[in-house]
C-alpha cells in the first residue's frame, strides 16, 4: 500500500479543514481581551461549501478531461488508482534472484532447460524475455524486442499520467471561470440603492471566489500526486524490466551467476545493494 500518498491527501484536508475552524489569538490585544489561545469555530465550514460552484468546477473539469482523451483511457482511471496505490509490485531484488537462479540453471544444464522455468512466470515480460533466449534468437534480436516493449510501456504510461496532468491544469481554470459567473451574477444583482445592496457584497464575493479554492485543491490535492505517482510507478517497471533485459542477455551469454548478480545489482543504489550482497543459497 502507498502510504505516504494516503498520509499526504488525508494530512492535507486534516490541516486545510483546521485552518478553516481554527482561531490562534495570540499578542497583547488577545491578552488584553481575555481570548482563548485557541478557538474552534466549526460553523465556518459552511462558509466553504457551495453546490453551484461544486457543479461547475468539477463537473467542467470532468467533461473537459473526457473530452480530451478516448473512452479506453478513462475506463482506465481505476487501474490507474490501484496501481498508484500499490507500492510493492515492483521489487527489483525479486527479479534479480530470479535471474540468478535462471543463470545457475542455464549454466548446468542449458538455455532449453530454462524453458519450464518461463512457464512458471507471471510477469508476461519476463517470460517473453526467458522464452526469447530459449528459442535461440539472435542477441540484437532480442535485445531490441524486448527495448522496444519497455519503449511502448513506458508511453502509455506517460499518456495515462497525462490525463492527470491535463485535469490538473484544467481544474483551476474552471475556477476561475466559476469566480467570473459568481462576479458577474453578483454585479448584475446589486444595487448600491438599496441600504442592503452593500452590505451583501462581501458575502457575494466570498461566494465567487470558492470556485478558485476548489479548483486549486483538486489541481494540487487529487490530481497532481496521482500523476506524479503514476510516473513513479512508471520508473520502477521500467528498472525492473531493463534489469531483466540486462540479466537475460547475460544468461544467452553465457555468464558466470555471480558475476551476474554483481553486474545487476549496480541497477541499485548502495544501501540496496548491500541488503541484497548476500549470495542465494546453492551460488
Amino acid at each position: 500500500m502507498n502510504i505516504t500518498y494516503i498520509i499526504g491527501v488525508v494530512g492535507t484536508f486534516i490541516v486545510m479543514l483546521l485552518g478553516m475552524v481554527l482561531g490562534i489569538n495570540i499578542g497583547p490585544d488577545a491578552a488584553a481581551a481575555g481570548l482563548d489561545t485557541f478557538t474552534f469555530t466549526p460553523e465556518n465550514l459552511w462558509n466553504f461549501f457551495d453546490a453551484a460552484s461544486i457543479f461547475i468546477t468539477i463537473g467542467c473539469t470532468f467533461t473537459v478531461v473526457a473530452a480530451s482523451f478516448p473512452a479506453h483511457m478513462l475506463k482506465d482511471i481505476p487501474k490507474h488508482f490501484k496501481i498508484m496505490l500499490d507500492a510493492k509490485k515492483n521489487n527489483p531484488m525479486e527479479y534479480i534472484d530470479q535471474l540468478v537462479e535462471l543463470a545457475q540453471i542455464a549454466r548446468k544444464n542449458g538455455l532449453l532447460s530454462l524453458e519450464e522455468k518461463a512457464n512458471e512466470q507471471t510477469d508476461p515480460f519476463f517470460k517473453q524475455a526467458i522464452m526469447l533466449i530459449v528459442d535461440a534468437n539472435d542477441q540484437d534480436k532480442v535485445h531490441a524486442i524486448l527495448q522496444n516493449d519497455i519503449d511502448c510501456m513506458s508511453a502509455r504510461h506517460e499518456d495515462a499520467a497525462g490525463l492527470y496532468d491535463k485535469a490538473s491544469s484544467v481544474a483551476p481554470a474552471f475556477g476561475m471561470v466559476g469566480t467570473l459567473v459568481g462576479l458577474i451574477n453578483m454585479l448584475k444583482s446589486m444595487n448600491l440603492d438599496d441600504s442592503g445592496g452593500a452590505s451583501s457584497l462581501g458575502t457575494s464575493m466570498g461566494t465567487a471566489l470558492i470556485t478558485t479554492l476548489y479548483g486549486c485543491i483538486l489541481a494540487h490535492v487529487i490530481f497532481g500526486p496521482v500523476a506524479s505517482n503514476l510516473r513513479t510507478r512508471d520508473s520502477e517497471e521500467v528498472l525492473c524490466k531493463m534489469i531483466i533485459v540486462e540479466g537475460v542477455m547475460a544468461i544467452q551469454a553465457g555468464e558466470n551467476p555471480k558475476s551476474l548478480r554483481e553486474r545487476l545489482l549496480t541497477y541499485m543504489s548502495q544501501k540496496q545493494r548491500e541488503m541484497g550482497a548476500e549470495p542465494s543459497k546453492g551460488e
